[in-house]
């Protein structure tokens, strides 16, 4: 995964709105503006040999002054959505070490759940069982609001 920034952002934002439950699941990579649309999710997978690279907004692979403000947003967006914080993602952003010739960082698997960039490890088999348990729950909580309106409703004829 990857691509244009601003439709990435948008498109996890939207994705983050959603009503129904969600989930993600990496399987292969997820780089650059995939790791916003991972995370946009209730809760997220990967799979153990799963990657996923975190770097700095770049314009022809060049950092550039401007992007600073939507790398921002990025971030925001990302430790929002995860249990990474600001300043930690930001650290593996713009680390120097890993790639010789880049910024960046690249978690395989267990590390993106580690540091808390995902919430676990698994494949299909577990993400569509928590996806299965989320709509189970929602269900449950949607009808004990229907019988509690339905009381409601009765009681409120009983006063008239």
């Amino acid at each position: 995964m990857g691509g244009d920034v601003s439709c990435g952002l948008a498109l996890a934002e939207m994705i983050a709105s959603l009503s129904k439950p969600t989930v993600s699941l990496v399987i292969g990579d997820s780089h650059s503006i995939g790791v916003p649309l991972a995370v946009a999710v209730d809760h997220s997978f990967i799979v153990p040999t799963g990657t996923m690279m975190v770097h700095p907004v770049r314009m022809t692979g060049m950092v550039i002054d401007y992007f600073e403000m939507i790398q921002d947003r990025i971030l925001s967006f990302v430790s929002g959505h995860s249990q990474i914080s600001y300043e930690r993602l930001r650290s593996l952003m713009l680390n120097t070490e890993m790639m010789t010739k880049d910024l960046g960082t690249v978690l395989v698997g267990g590390e993106a759940v580690q540091e808390g960039l995902i919430d676990e490890c698994g494949g299909i088999r577990e993400a569509l069982a928590w996806l299965n348990r989320a709509i189970d729950g929602k269900k449950q909580e949607i009808d004990a609001h229907d019988r509690m309106t339905k009381t409601d409703f009765s009681e409120n004829l009983k006063r008239k």
